[in-house]
């Protein structure tokens, strides 16, 4: 079983975070190095001190979001053999064209093909500036066909969408050969998945999910590939894993209650509270991440909101525990079919030292899970 491995990082505050990062994803022989993509923060700057955590003693916002495609440009020279990613944009604050040119540029930089990830568009980096997100999947299967144009060669390329137009459109900067940009799809439900495997290279689902869930998604995805006629082993299963990683289990499900980690329970929707009979404070309809306006909650909402977090919500959206724990988990998302586990580092928001133990783990796990090691070696 070939598997690859990836690295995330937020992309938040100095570029020499990212370039440290991007300098341990080599070490580690990690496969891929992603950058989220973000206008303003998933963390709350109303409620951002050092109470809520300790980088905020050298971060005074958290909403020093960078930019993407000038962070990707910046980490190619020091990139080498390491595939670099964002995951994901959208295409509602840029215009697919505009896409593909910065990833053409892009691979005119690094060392193999960087990866495309594009998605429906979280709400708190469209309505704060007023970008129109009306119809986000439509809009998305548009933008997945005029990439698929662009990136095919120079043109003169047409198209006539309901929201892009292309009239003997150029795209004359060409990719190197074997370096073609990837699309991955940020997807987590049924029309997007179908998406992912009719356009798409790869599924990259945001939300962390049980073994059987994922099974269940992906085979919707490589069953829209084959309706497609497409080879569904074509679009790589991959995913965003959240560790929280300690020595032991009880160490690790010690740092869940660090304020930073319990406040991505309520990243979650409705449904997932629902599940451990508890209700959302954000509302009986809240579907997560994908709706939160984190930038618009005061103090006093934060601190009610993570009052009533339940312990099982926020042990749901992380893989938790040693790293035999947490390497045995992540095995079990493999035999669900995941080929290119992403590692968020999410331990590391607790304090500097579970930072430090985290990052001295992505070792430890890339060198279990990268291709070359045998799958004997992630226990099932």
């Amino acid at each position: 079983m070939k598997v690859r491995v990836g690295l995330v990082w937020d992309a938040v505050g100095r570029i020499e975070g990212g370039r440290q990062l991007l300098k341990l994803a080599r070490q580690a022989d990690a496969d891929t190095f992603l950058v989220f993509d973000h206008l303003i923060n998933v963390f709350p700057r109303q409620a951002w001190d050092t109470g809520f955590s300790y980088a905020a003693a050298d971060l005074p916002t958290p909403d020093r979001c960078l930019d993407f495609a000038t962070v990707l440009g910046n980490l190619a020279p020091q990139a080498g053999p390491v595939r670099l990613a964002v995951g994901v944009t959208d295409p509602h604050r840029r215009h697919p064209a505009v896409l593909a040119q910065t990833v053409l540029t892009l691979a005119q930089l690094t060392e193999r093909a960087p990866v495309l990830g594009i998605g429906a568009g979280a709400l708190e980096n469209l309505v704060p500036f007023g970008v129109e997100h009306d119809d986000q999947v439509g809009r998305v299967e548009e933008a997945l066909r005029v990439l698929r144009l662009l990136l095919s060669g120079e043109g003169p390329h047409d198209f006539q969408g309901r929201y892009f137009t292309l009239d003997r459109a150029i795209m004359g900067l060409p990719a190197p050969e074997g370096r073609t940009p990837l699309i991955w799809l940020g997807a987590n439900h049924r029309r997007m998945l179908t998406l992912a495997g009719r356009y798409a290279d790869g599924w990259l689902p945001s939300e962390l999910m049980s073994p059987d869930e994922y099974a269940r998604r992906l085979a919707v995805v490589r069953a829209a590939a084959a309706d497609a006629g497409r080879d569904p082993d074509a679009v790589l299963p991959a995913g965003g894993v959240p560790i929280v990683v300690a020595e032991t289990d009880a160490a690790a499900h010690a740092l869940l209650r660090a304020t930073p980690i319990r406040f991505l329970a309520l990243h979650a929707g409705a449904r997932a509270w629902r599940r451990h009979g508890a209700a959302h404070p954000f509302g009986e309809h809240y579907r997560g991440l994908v709706e939160l306006l984190p930038h618009l909650l005061t103090r006093q909402e934060v601190e009610r909101a993570l009052a009533a977090v339940p312990d099982e919500v926020v042990a749901d959206q992380v893989l938790a525990g040693s790293r035999e724990t947490v390497l045995k988990r992540i095995g079990e998302l493999l035999d669900a079919g995941m080929r290119h586990p992403m590692l968020i580092p999410a331990s590391a928001l607790a304090s500097p030292e579970a930072a430090g133990f985290t990052l001295e783990s992505v070792g430890w796990f890339t060198g279990r899970l990268r291709p070359g090691a045998d799958s004997e070696e992630v226990p099932a």
